[in-house]
This record gives C-alpha cells, sequence and structure tokens, in this order.
C-alpha cells in the first residue's frame, strides 16, 4: 500500500513534468538533467540508507521517514518559478526514496521465503506500477476538467502522506535480527564474486536506460505538428498510462517466472524489450500504433528487469548485509540513471533525438549481452555440479 500511494503521487508529477517544464521554456536538456541528477542524489541516498538499515534494529522508522519527507516534495516543484527550482524539489524526492528503499526491500525480503523471493518483489513493484497506472489516468481527467500542470503537482501530495501512513501503521518488521556494526566502506566489501558480476551487467545496461519521461518527451516531439501540443501531450499521458499497465502486469508476472526459471535469462528479455523501445525511437515512429508500440515494450521491459533484479540480488546477498547490497544495487543503477538520463538529454537537445537514443541503445544491448553470459555461464556451472 505504501508503494501504491507514494507510486500514484510520483508518477502523477512525472506525468505533468514535461509540459510543466515546456511552459517555464526548458528544453530536453533541462528535462535530461533533472531527472538524471535526481537519479544520481538517490544513488548515493541509497548506499547511505542500505548501510543505515544494516546497523538500525528498526528498519522502519527509516523507512516511514524517507517515505515523510518524499511527501514534502510536490510542494517546491509546485510553487517553482524556473526549472532550477524544479531540479532542487526532484532531488530531494529522489534522496528520499533513495533513503527509504533498501531499508524497504530489506524489509519485504525479511518478510517472505527465499522459494517467493520473485513473487514478493513482483507484487511489490505491481502495487508501485499500479498507482503509476491510476496516477496519469488521474491527470487526463483532472486537465480535462481544466486543473493546471502546477495544481495537478501540488495535489500529488495528499497520496505521498497516505504512503506515510501506510508504512508507518500497516507495516510489520521482525524483532529477531542483530544490527551489525560494520563500518560504511567496509560494509561493502563482503560481497561474492558473484553479485559483483551481476552489478556490472546491470551497470552497463543501466548507462544506456534512459528516463521514462522521454518517451512521452518523444510522443510530444512527434506528434505536435500534426495535431497540436495540447492533443499530443494528452495522447503522450494516454500512451505513458499504456507503458505502465504492462509495467505492472510484467512485474507479478515476471516475478512468477523468476521463482521457476533463470533469473538472469528473464533479465535478459527484459533488457531486450527496453532496447527495442528505444530502437522504436531511434527508427523515427510516428504513428499511433507505432508509439503504442514503444510505450508497451518500454513498460514490458522496466516491468521485467525491476523485479527480477532484487530477486536476483536477494538471492546471492546473506540477511545480515542485504541492506548494504541492496543500496549498492541502487547505486550501480543511479549512476547509470544519472549518465544515461543527462547525456542522452543533451545529444537529444545538441544533435538530434537518433543521436541520443542510438547512444542509449549501444549500451543496453552491451548490457543485454553481459547478462547473457552470465546466464548461460550459470547453466554451465549447474551442469558441471
Amino acid at each position: 500500500m505504501a508503494s501504491l500511494f507514494s507510486d500514484m503521487s510520483h508518477e502523477t508529477v512525472t506525468a505533468a513534468l514535461p509540459a510543466y517544464l515546456a511552459s517555464m521554456g526548458a528544453a530536453a536538456g533541462a528535462l535530461g538533467t533533472i531527472e538524471g541528477f535526481a537519479d544520481g542524489f538517490s544513488s548515493i541516498a541509497k548506499l547511505y540508507g542500505g548501510w543505515l538499515a544494516d546497523r538500525l534494529r528498526r528498519r522502519k522508522v527509516l523507512c516511514a521517514g524517507g517515505y515523510g519527507f518524499m511527501a514534502f516534495s510536490p510542494v517546491v516543484i509546485a510553487l517553482a518559478t524556473n526549472w532550477f527550482i524544479v531540479l532542487g524539489g526532484r532531488v530531494l524526492a529522489w534522496v528520499s526514496r533513495g533513503v527509504r528503499t533498501p531499508p524497504r526491500k530489506a524489509l519485504l525480503a525479511d518478510a517472505v521465503t527465499p522459494t517467493t523471493y520473485g513473487r514478493a518483489f513482483g507484487f511489490e513493484r505491481a502495487m508501485d506500477t499500479t498507482g503509476a497506472i491510476i496516477a496519469p489516468i488521474a491527470v487526463l481527467l483532472l486537465l480535462r476538467v481544466g486543473l493546471t500542470h502546477r495544481g495537478l503537482i501540488l495535489l500529488s501530495t495528499i497520496p505521498a502522506v497516505l504512503a506515510v501512513f501506510a508504512i508507518t501503521l500497516l507495516v510489520r518488521e521482525r524483532k529477531d535480527r542483530t544490527p551489525i556494526r560494520t563500518p560504511f566502506l567496509q560494509s561493502f566489501g563482503g560481497f561474492n564474486s558473484r553479485f559483483k558480476e551481476f552489478l556490472g551487467a546491470v551497470g552497463l545496461f543501466g548507462l544506456g536506460d534512459f528516463a521514462d519521461t522521454f518517451y512521452i518527451l518523444y510522443a510530444v516531439t512527434v506528434l505536435s505538428p500534426d495535431i497540436g501540443p495540447g492533443r499530443a501531450a494528452t495522447l503522450s499521458v494516454a500512451g505513458y498510462t499504456l507503458h505502465n499497465v504492462l509495467y505492472a502486469s510484467w512485474s507479478y508476472l515476471g516475478g512468477w517466472m523468476a521463482d521457476r526459471t533463470n533469473k538472469r535469462l528473464l533479465l535478459v528479455a527484459g533488457y531486450m524489450a527496453a532496447a527495442l523501445a528505444a530502437a522504436c525511437m531511434v527508427a523515427g515512429v510516428r504513428s499511433y500504433a507505432g508509439l503504442a508500440i514503444m510505450f508497451a515494450l518500454g513498460g514490458t521491459g522496466v516491468g521485467l528487469y525491476e523485479a527480477v533484479e532484487d530477486a536476483v540480488a536477494a538471492e546471492l546477498l546473506p540477511s545480515g548485509i542485504r541492506g548494504s547490497g541492496f543500496g549498492a544495487l541502487a547505486v550501480v543503477t543511479g549512476i547509470g540513471d544519472l549518465v544515461s538520463s543527462v547525456v542522452v538529454g543533451w545529444l537529444w537537445t545538441g544533435f538530434g533525438i537518433e543521436v541520443g537514443v542510438t547512444y542509449a541503445l549501444v549500451l543496453m544491448l552491451a548490457g543485454a549481452g553481459f547478462m547473457l553470459y552470465l546466464a548461460g555461464r550459470r547453466v554451465d556451472h549447474g551442469n558441471h555440479q
């Protein structure tokens, strides 16, 4: 429930952000900078949040605090007069999100059995993404009745506050866990080679895995000359809703499949779906059907790889350092988000859509190839055993 309400808030801001920035005269480079820096700072916060989660007896307090600070960020964004203030509000949101994500994942891993990691993380992702389905639909309806993008962002504070209540009142945690006292840097030295290799493949893919808001921006860009910016913005949010429906569907289905098959092969499938969505942009799709396929592939990809990455990490990490491990995973993905979003945004602004997204596509395919290698090698080890 916390993930559902929190993502309703976050995705309302995400759906409104490109048009909100456009009203300030900000370009694609500004959007990429905002999303990239927010993700980058979130990664640093996740690293510290993961370490702290392993040292605290009550992880829930840290988790609830992160949800609480995140609820304040839409107010900052809604009151912004330029995109630099929007950047500050988005960073506040993502730092808060970063602090609470590793303890939330550790709480979830402790609450289920190892044989159900895939389904548990998939279900959490599905609830999270259900919020991402509700939000753009609500955005479309509220825009239709005359609410401004600024008003929408301010309204997103309400579900964010409900998320705080959900994590505080509904979540229970184990009381038999013994906190560790390992120093900050030393706590990240206990990862085994398999987890480090896994992080390498995730990171390589992440260097090309740009923010989902670029799908919205692309749709607005190619549709506006034919149907006008207003209708283009509406249709792009509708496409993003399709993206999130498939994101939610594949989150649980992918997690369920992960409990029954080679998790790394599922990651390859997710990475390839995301790469095909980028390929649609490189190919310059403009038709409604082509844009729908782009949004659908993007949603399928992220639905698969987010849930399965967490399941693989939970499988590879001992319970005592799960917080730190999830923090390290978040740093790797966050650095990728920072680099990819900033680079894609400014290449897009300076040289065009094709150049920016081609850069991303090459790295996404490289990451998928590395993960495929790890999947095959894992099978080989199993055969020898």
